[in-house]
């Protein structure tokens, strides 16, 4: 396992972070893994044994539950790890059980730390916008958890850049704790957040954490153009992340045939495609069972060459859209020539 810079914050987290939104199986949820206490505890401890000291999960995971498994799966090994989960999602029946206010801010990081079992997290997370609730009071709330030391960081989840532009611009101005990564949508089959977003974190350096690397499984090299998957695949169930599937099956040729020359599974080179990318912190994999981890895990193991890395990008590559295509035109000649 290697470990990367996590934006600016002096922590190195393994490139392949443990995501547990299957623990649990509650609710909503359910669709997307029912993975109970004793399997999640081998899975925990199989990705330790690999290397991996990043896990993330959230307060809205089936419910609560995934947080409580989690923790209970970590126990004292909590203090070697980088520990992340996220608030905004609604957790109660009540009109305030939702959102990013400082009430439910300030409740959702009390209930997340009893539920794990710790007394800080390393990362707290915003997941997503709350257009009601006005943004100095949620980056005030999240400084002061920060000030109290129940978290060590904040970031932010599934945000357009210039709201992250706005929110640092906000947090520098006061003083406040900023956004330090950003957990995102990524594969090689969509791209987008390479237009706007990824210069955004460069210019920031932040940390990007990449969930469903795998396009919600569609990326596992199981699926056929026709929908036809495996039984009980999670797609098949629950069609989520949107995908333009003829695109992504384009891809999943040019993956399967690097995967045959190296004889290893489609969904190892989605993976270590995404690890060619220097703008990558960490990507998050939640398999089910312990051979899914093991083919995952060894994503971080696999070497492709500069051919098979430029081939995965000319297949995946965005279509020209402006002003991209007029800044890089524009920027040629004003590019740094090196040192005279």
């Amino acid at each position: 396992m290697r470990y990367r810079t996590f934006g600016r914050t002096g922590l190195y987290v393994s490139e392949l972070c443990f995501g547990a939104m299957t623990f649990g199986g509650k609710g909503y949820w359910q669709a997307i893994g029912q993975t109970a206490q004793d399997e999640a505890d081998r899975l925990v401890g199989a990705a330790l044994e690999g290397g991996v000291n990043f896990f993330d999960t959230a307060d809205v995971y089936s419910e609560g539950e995934s947080e409580r498994i989690l923790g209970k799966a970590l126990g004292a090994r909590r203090k070697d790890v980088v520990l992340a989960t996220k608030v905004r999602g609604r957790t109660g029946p009540g009109p305030n059980d939702v959102g990013l206010s400082r009430a439910h801010i300030l409740a959702s990081i009390d209930a997340s730390l009893r539920r794990l079992g710790t007394d800080w997290v390393d990362l707290y997370q915003v997941h997503g916008v709350d257009a009601a609730t006005p943004l100095d009071e949620t980056l005030r709330a999240l400084d002061d958890v920060v000030r109290s030391g129940k978290a060590r960081y904040v970031g932010c989840s599934n945000h357009a850049a210039w709201q992250i532009a706005k929110a640092n611009g906000l947090s520098a101005q006061h003083g406040w704790s900023r956004f330090e990564s950003l957990q995102a949508y990524y594969t090689i089959a969509g791209r987008d957040l390479e237009r706007e977003l990824v210069p955004l974190l460069q210019d920031q350096t932040m940390g990007l954490m990449v969930w469903s690397p795998l396009a919600g499984g569609l990326l596992s090299g199981k699926f056929a153009r026709d929908g036809k998957g495996p039984e009980g695949a999670r797609r098949t169930v629950f069609d989520f992340p949107p995908v333009d599937r003829e695109r992504a099956f384009r891809c999943v040729d040019a993956l399967r045939k690097v995967g045959d020359a190296h004889g290893v599974s489609v969904a190892r080179v989605a993976l270590a495609w995404l690890l060619t990318r220097p703008h990558v912190s960490t990507i998050i994999i939640g398999a089910k069972t312990a051979d899914q981890l093991a083919d995952n895990l060894a994503a971080s193991e696999l070497a492709l060459s500069a051919a098979e890395v430029a081939e995965l990008d000319a297949v995946s590559e965005l279509p020209p859209e402006y002003p991209g295509w007029m800044l890089a035109r524009q920027g040629q000649e004003r590019a740094p020539k090196g040192a005279r």
